[in-house]
């Protein structure tokens, strides 16, 4: 298991834990960050990731890559 950022980039991966506070584990699971969901790193940018989740692109910061695992 390691954090979303370290992952390599067009590779699928499961969502196996979201991290941090309550707060910030709801608004990643709203963006769809749940445990069990497919993720693939698009590209990444200056620090911040583009991600595909759920048939949607997302930009997410480092920070907020490093509390999901997969």
């Amino acid at each position: 298991m390691i954090p979303l950022m370290l992952a390599t980039v067009d590779e699928e991966n499961v969502v196996k834990k979201v991290g941090g506070n309550p707060e910030v584990r709801k608004h990643l699971e709203n963006l769809g960050f749940v445990i069990g969901s497919r993720v693939k790193i698009i590209t990444a940018l200056n620090g911040n990731i583009i991600v595909q989740v759920k048939e949607a692109r997302i930009a997410i910061s480092k920070e907020m890559a490093q509390k999901i695992y997969v």
